[in-house]
Order: C-alpha cells, then structure tokens, then sequence
C-alpha cells in the first residue's frame, strides 16, 4: 500500500503563489508518472499537470505559463509552483502517482490518489 500525503494548500490573493507538494510512502518499487489534477465545485477532476520520472512535463493549456511542476525522485515527491494565481485555479487539488510494486519477480502497477488540498482564490 502507497500514501500520498498532500500539503500547501491555501487561501492567496489573485496575482499570489503558492507551492504544493505530495509526497508517496510505502512500499514502493519504482514511481513512473506523477501528477496533479483538480476539481473545482460542480466540476469534473481534470488535469493540471504531469510529469515523468525522467523528466518531461506535459501541462493544461490553462495552466501553461504560470504553474510549475518537478519532483525529487529520490524523496519520491512531487511538486507544483503555482505562480499569478487566478479565482478560476479554485479547486480541491489531487495527487497522483503511477507506482510499480514488486512481488517476488513480477511486478505490477497501481495508481493511487491522495486526499487532496484545497486552494482558493481570491479576487
């Protein structure tokens, strides 16, 4: 079993910033993508931002620009600088993480969700 324990969410003004990070815990063999995604009220979750263990980032047209996300493998976290803030970024934001798990010599993939951080914005 993996956890994903969320953390920075907040109330800021428009224009403001704020950085969240999630960091997974358990028994992890390896982390392949990550990910943040939101769900603002009476909305479906969509996609903020992904990014894969080597690197490469894909993003929301929404969100191009202004927010920003990276991870440190070696502390399996992930991270998401959200920079000129807008009252439309409000939402529940989640982590996601594509972890491989070890059993013996197979391995498989579960996908796993933390519990969420609230962000609002102010105008």
């Amino acid at each position: 079993q993996v956890q994903l324990v969320e953390s920075g969410g907040g109330l800021v003004q428009a224009g403001g910033s704020l950085r969240l990070s999630c960091a997974a815990s358990g028994s992890i063999f390896s982390i392949n993508a990550m990910g943040w995604y939101r769900q603002a009220p009476r909305k479906q979750r969509e996609l903020v931002a992904t990014i894969t263990s080597s690197g490469s980032t894909n993003y929301a047209d929404s969100v191009k620009g202004r927010f920003t996300i990276s991870r440190d493998n070696a502390k399996n976290t992930v991270y998401l600088q959200m920079d000129s803030l807008k009252p439309e970024d409000t939402a529940v934001y989640f982590c996601n993480a594509d972890v491989t798990h070890r059993r013996g010599i197979h391995t498989y993939n579960v996908d796993y969700w933390g519990q969420g951080t609230q962000v609002t914005v102010s105008s």
